[in-house]
């Protein structure tokens, strides 16, 4: 077992950082403290709780700079995404720590007595994160489980532990008790097993490859644990005759180009009416090409690179030498995990056409009418997010409740609000994260029966 992560910056291949990685045995340490801070935490009066988490949004909005600084560094996203994703997990602290003087139970009338419910805290929580975005997917999870009065373990991916710590460093600065919200670097095969196998964790989040939850699954079902799943994509972008085509084209490469491809909500496969196919690929070609790839540091950069070298061997693998390729795009050359934007022209049965990339990659399928832009959308084992482009509102409508997807926007790309519920159909997951009902996913429902009748 390593001592030390060693974490790269994806932009130059150097080493900014060592980080120490949690043994099983302190991993074991670890929930012990957590379970003895979760219960003074629970203690508490749910105001209590929601003026600390605010006061931990404070302290995150307070440090934004040297949050995105950190996300950058570890992770190689542009500047103003780094940004808005330390806002998000300001957002998401503010809008969870609301849920906790509102997770009410409910009264349930009965004969002879009255009948009450409760939402109970779990007790302590696993969250395992993503290196792709690394401080939100993290506070998805950490949030509305502190909120419902439970402790936090947060192991991050290996690339990207920086911004994890320094979240729980301020945590501490605002006053969140010693031990409620740890943060475990660590591989996944050791430290995240070990994590998942431990009796004292009561539920797993888990946000990664649909490979990695299944095997999650099977460990937590050994202990009847609750699980959260956010696994894969391979999301469509419908696009209509109908449609507005220029904005259609415009909004496109930010559907599957935005960090780097690297988003299992990446709409990657384009399926575009064939009647407009060739005007829409005149609109989308300058469009790509203007998705300018490099500095992270540089404010006019929209595309950094991607996590590591093996991930960018992943992508290279979806286009071989003499893929049909219809556009592609710049990136720069030398030190980095560089890759350019690229547009497929592809069949149905291709594998870039079904699989996952991951990376800056889209494939372009024509489809006739209706029915067979569903087909198209739903010919894959995924189900997680997609968008369609119509000025037919029922059509919007009907193809909305045909596609077997759990996040849809018509007439836009954004699909994933912290207001609002996200998970997948089929192997995108199980579960649901965000939105009012968050909160309510990290407790048990208790059930009390008080007699009313009179004694004899």
């Amino acid at each position: 077992m390593p001592h030390e992560l060693d974490i790269i910056n994806p932009a130059t291949e150097e080493t900014v950082a060592t980080v120490p990685v949690t043994s099983p045995e302190e991993v074991d340490a670890a929930v012990r403290r957590a379970a003895a801070a979760q219960e003074r935490w629970a203690a508490l009066a749910p105001a209590d709780r929601a003026r600390l988490l605010r006061r931990f949004a404070d302290t995150v909005d307070a440090h934004l700079d040297s949050l995105a600084h950190l996300e950058l560094l570890e992770a190689g996203h542009p500047l103003a995404n780094a940004t808005w994703e330390a806002g998000n997990v300001r957002d998401l602290l503010h809008y969870a720590a609301g849920g906790a003087e509102r997770l009410t139970g409910s009264q349930i009338p009965v004969a002879g007595g009255l009948d009450v419910t409760f939402r109970e805290p779990l007790g302590v929580v696993a969250v395992i994160a993503p290196w792709n975005f690394p401080m939100p997917i993290a506070a998805w999870g950490a949030a509305p489980a502190l909120a419902a009065g439970n402790a936090v373990l947060l192991k991050p991916a290996e690339t990207t532990p920086l911004t994890a710590l320094r979240l729980a460093r301020h945590a501490l600065d605002a006053g969140l008790p010693e031990g409620l919200f740890q943060v475990l670097p660590g591989e996944g095969k050791i430290t995240g097993a070990a994590l998942v196998d431990h009796p004292g964790v009561a539920k797993v989040v888990f946000t990664g490859s649909t490979a990695t939850g299944r095997h999650i699954a099977a460990r937590c079902a050994a202990q009847t644990k609750r699980l959260t799943l956010e696994l894969g994509g391979k999301s469509p972008n419908i696009v209509f005759a109908d449609a507005d085509l220029e904005a259609a084209a415009a909004a496109a490469p930010g559907s599957f180009l935005d960090n780097t491809g690297q988003d299992c909500c990446a709409r990657s496969r384009i399926l575009v009416q064939r009647s407009v196919h060739d005007r829409f690929m005149e609109l989308l070609e300058p469009a790509v090409k203007a998705f300018t790839a490099g500095d992270p540091a540089d404010p006019d950069t929209r595309m950094g690179p991607l996590i590591s070298a093996a991930q960018r061997e992943r992508v290279r693998s979806y286009v071989p030498e003499g893929a049909p390729v219809a556009i592609r795009g710049e990136a720069p050359e030398g030190k980095g995990f560089w890759y350019p934007a690229t547009v497929l022209e592809g069949r149905p049965g291709d594998r870039a056409a079904v699989e996952e990339i991951f990376g800056p990659v889209a494939v372009v399928l024509p489809f006739d009418d209706e029915a067979d832009a569903v087909r198209l959308a739903n010919a894959t084992d995924y189900g997680l997010s997609g968008s369609l482009w119509t000025r037919d509102i029922g059509r919007a409508l009907r193809v909305s409740r045909a596609v077997a997807a759990g996040n849809l926007s018509v007439n836009s790309h954004a699909s994933v609000r912290y207001q609002t519920p996200f998970g997948g159909f089929k192997q995108s997951g199980i579960g649901r994260e965000l939105g009012p009902e968050a909160l309510t996913a990290f407790t048990e429902t208790k059930n009390v029966f008080i007699s009313t009748e009179e004694s004899s």
